[in-house]
C-alpha cells in the first residue's frame, strides 16, 4: 500500500472514531436529560402537610378537577407525623403506578410539611425525572421556628417535626432543588406557623409571596389551599406553558377570580 493510501485509510479511521465518540456523547447526554415534556400534563398529586389532614386540600383538588386535570390526594403514612423519608417514598410509590398507567409525567403539589416530602422525593429519590411541576405551598424548607419550641414541650415532638427544626440533619443535608420539573413555591406573610414565613423561599424556585401579588391578602397557613389566589396561582404554576415570572398586583383580581369557588 502507497503512503497516500495509507495516509487516507488512517485518516477514515480516525474520522470514523470520532463520529462514534460523538454520537455516544449524544445519546449518553439525551439519556441523562432529566427534563420531561413541558406541554404534556399529567395527573396532579396533592401532598397535604403534617398531621396528614386531607380535608383542606379539597377545594384546590376541586378546582383542578374543575379545569380537566387528573388529581389524586396521597395519604401520608404514620398520621403524617412520622419520617418525612418514608413519606416520599409514599409519594413516589403513588406516582410509580400514575407512570407505570401511562402517564407522561407528574405535577406535585406539596402543602406546608407535604412540600419538603415533595422535594426529597424530587432531590433524593429520582422523582425529578417523573415531575413536570412541582408546587409548595407554605412550605417549611428551612425549618419552622414552632418545631424548634415543640422539642421542649411535654408532649413531645414526633419525628416529622425534629425534622422539621431548623438546621435538622434531614434540612441540613437536602438539596433545595433538582433539575427537571419547574419550581414553585408560594407562601403568606401572615404564617404564624412556618416561622419565619420566608422559610418557604427555596433557591431554584420562582418564589411568590402572596402580598407581592395582592397587598390587602391576608391569608393564614391553615388556609393556603383554598383561598382562590393560591388556587388561582397554582392553576397558573400548572398550566401547559410554564409560569416563568411572578405575576404582578395588576394579576390580582383575575388570578382570585379564577381561583374562586363555584357556587352551589
Amino acid at each position: 500500500m502507497s503512503p497516500r493510501r495509507r495516509l487516507l485509510v488512517a485518516a477514515a479511521v480516525a474520522l470514523a472514531a470520532v463520529l462514534l465518540l460523538v454520537v455516544t456523547v449524544v445519546a449518553v447526554t439525551r439519556d441523562d436529560d432529566p427534563t420531561v415534556a413541558q406541554d404534556r400534563p399529567g395527573p396532579v398529586l396533592l401532598v397535604p402537610g403534617y398531621g396528614g389532614g386531607t380535608t383542606s386540600l379539597e377545594p384546590l383538588a376541586a378546582a383542578l378537577r374543575r379545569s380537566g386535570r387528573d388529581v389524586e390526594i396521597v395519604t401520608a403514612t404514620d398520621g403524617g407525623t412520622g419520617d418525612l423519608t418514608a413519606q416520599a417514598v409514599r409519594l413516589g410509590a403513588a406516582v410509580d403506578r400514575r407512570i407505570a398507567g401511562g402517564a407522561p409525567s407528574v405535577d406535585v403539589v406539596g402543602y406546608s410539611a407535604g412540600g419538603v416530602v415533595a422535594r426529597i422525593w424530587a432531590t433524593r429519590l429520582g422523582g425529578s425525572r417523573q415531575a413536570r411541576r412541582v408546587v409548595t405551598l407554605g412550605s417549611p424548607h428551612h425549618g419552622t421556628r414552632v418545631a424548634g419550641v415543640a422539642v421542649g414541650l411535654a408532649g413531645g415532638c414526633p419525628v416529622a417535626c425534629r425534622q422539621l427544626v431548623p438546621g435538622s440533619d434531614l434540612l441540613a443535608g437536602l438539596p433545595e432543588t433538582a433539575d427537571g420539573p419547574v419550581w414553585t413555591s408560594l407562601w403568606t406573610a401572615n404564617d404564624s406557623v412556618v416561622t419565619p414565613p420566608s422559610s418557604a423561599r427555596l433557591r431554584g424556585a420562582l418564589n411568590i409571596p402572596l402580598q407581592t401579588v395582592c397587598p390587602d391578602a391576608r391569608t393564614v397557613h391553615g388556609g393556603l389551599p383554598s383561598d382562590p389566589l393560591v388556587v388561582g396561582l397554582v392553576g397558573t404554576a400548572l398550566a401547559t406553558a410554564p409560569m416563568t415570572q411572578a405575576p404582578g398586583a395588576e394579576r390580582c383580581a383575575p388570578l382570585r377570580a379564577a381561583g374562586a369557588p363555584v357556587s352551589s
